[in-house]
């Protein structure tokens, strides 16, 4: 069982990744923006964010450098966003991500998670 924060401004899509990951025997929490993910993510250090990229408030970009840059968090935080272009993907790997896991989310989501926290 991991400590999994999931970070998406959108309730339905926070809700199908709950449901997936508490199923998997994971503790879940949920953050509704990037400022809110980064508080959570420096108390909680969990074991995984999911981090959505593009937030209202602060988005996904700007939450993981200040994550890496600022505080200086090694954790492992993964994108989970619809964009997915090439560019896309970079800009997630150039802010910090340690990798993307593509929306929306289908059956092989619960093992792309595993794959992460197995690397971990």
């Amino acid at each position: 069982m991991a400590t999994i924060l999931i970070v998406d401004d959108q309730f339905d899509i926070r809700m199908m990744m709950r449901l997936w990951l508490e199923l998997a025997a994971h503790e879940v929490h949920e953050a509704e923006d990037g400022q809110a993910g980064l508080e959570m993510v420096l108390e909680l250090q969990p074991d995984l964010t999911l981090m959505d990229m593009h937030m209202p408030v602060m988005d996904g970009d700007e939450a993981v450098r200040l994550l890496r840059k600022s505080h200086g968090y090694t954790g492992l935080i993964v994108a989970a966003t619809g964009s997915v272009q090439p560019a896309d993907v970079q800009a997630a790997l150039d802010a910090g991500c340690d990798g993307v896991i593509p929306k929306p989310i289908d059956e092989d989501f619960g093992e792309r998670v595993q794959a992460f926290l197995d690397k971990k």
